[in-house]
């Protein structure tokens, strides 16, 4: 991997003098497709990812998060089967029009359909493929796919080596630190990964029999900046911009990734970026992030339809309006129960435009 890869090595976590295995070499198509990857995306130097979260990050809140100054975003995560196959859902998890670059989160536990699903993704103009390794939830573990996989590192490889197999763009992958305190071997799947030509690694600091509880353990994601030389991202409570600098600090990461608390603040990502750059954070004024809830509302509407529409947005509409805090508890609920999109989209608007709404507190005084 060269350091003009936008998943440069380069970065305040990089260990100086190790060479991480080269990607596979690739045709005339391919390597079309990997300059393209390269020229699309910035450097993970001390930046601020969007995390995949299922369900929630779908195109429209990545387009707004991307636009507004993330450093990047990554898919819900698509059921590689499913996805391969020609699945509806899947193929709407997948989309990517308007996301720069275009990251797909792939699960699954067969290296034939991660496979099939890493060449159809790229197909479709993924520029990059992350293989999810570190899923907690028990529909995707019980499957033996997500953070169950951790509990095999010797399929998880090949399954790892069947997606860089398939594909001439990058791949990365995302995991936790383990299946439980026992088996904390995070830094060994990071190690195969990297022997394998992967070009990044995702850690969030729990292992998977915590799923959310607790804190993150920043610090124990230093023991995979330690096993390898290619760029960490680390995850887990960072919900500011004092969280971000902290995590960087005791995992020793490249870049910070930045989920739950996200949601219904979509800003939030960039505010972190432009803070870890030294430059100003600033969110959007009130007005301002009315239009982009009523901008993300109005997307899921246009991509799924007015009745799945309506339901796939109940998530975020309840986050905006709890963040917002300018709604009485009757309207909360009707704007969470109305099947009707202008009385949804007036609600959404009066959330964030209402005389009692409260600015939210700025990136550096959220708590996780």
């Amino acid at each position: 991997m060269t350091t003009d890869h936008y998943l440069s090595a380069e970065g305040p976590g990089a260990a100086s003098g190790a060479s991480p295995a080269a990607l596979p070499p690739a045709g005339a198509d391919g390597a079309a497709l990997h300059a393209r990857s390269a020229l699309r995306a910035p450097r993970l130097a001390r930046g601020a990812l969007l995390a995949p979260l299922s369900g929630v990050t779908d195109l429209h809140m990545r387009r707004i998060a991307r636009r507004l100054g993330a450093t990047a975003t990554v898919s819900e995560m698509v059921a590689a089967e499913d996805f391969a196959r020609g699945t509806e859902e899947a193929r709407l998890r997948a989309e990517g029009e308007g996301v720069l670059p275009h990251i797909v989160q792939l699960a699954g536990c067969d290296p034939r359909w991660m496979a099939e699903g890493a060449r159809l993704a790229e197909a479709n103009g993924a520029d990059v493929i992350d293989v999810n390794m570190g899923c907690p939830a028990k529909a995707v573990t019980g499957g033996q796919a997500g953070s169950a996989l951790m509990r095999d590192l010797d399929h998880a490889e090949r399954l790892l080596a069947a997606v860089r197999g398939a594909v001439s763009v990058p791949v990365t992958v995302k995991m936790r630190l383990g299946w439980d305190d026992a088996t904390r071997n995070a830094p060994d799947l990071a190690r195969r990964a990297e022997r394998l030509g992967y070009a990044a690694v995702t850690v969030h600091g729990r292992t998977r029999q915590q799923f959310y509880t607790g804190r993150a353990d920043w610090a124990a994601i230093r023991l995979v900046r330690d096993a390898v030389a290619i760029p960490l991202v680390a995850n887990g409570d960072v919900a500011g911009l004092d969280d971000a600098r902290a995590c960087l600090q005791a995992s020793g990461a490249d870049a910070v990734m930045i989920g739950r608390a996200a949601v219904g603040r979509p800003w939030l990502v960039a505010a972190i970026a432009a803070g870890l750059a030294g430059e100003t954070v600033a969110e959007p004024d009130a007005a301002a992030k009315a239009e982009l809830a009523a901008e993300h509302y109005d997307g899921l509407i246009a991509l799924y339809g007015a009745r799945m529409g309506v339901r796939h947005a109940r998530k975020h509409l309840a986050a905006y309006a709890d963040h917002a805090g300018g709604l009485t508890p009757d309207e909360r609920t009707r704007l969470l129960t109305t099947g009707d999109p202008a009385e949804a989209a007036r609600l959404l608007r009066r959330a964030f435009e209402a005389p009692s709404a409260q600015p939210a507190a700025r990136p550096e005084q959220q708590a996780a």
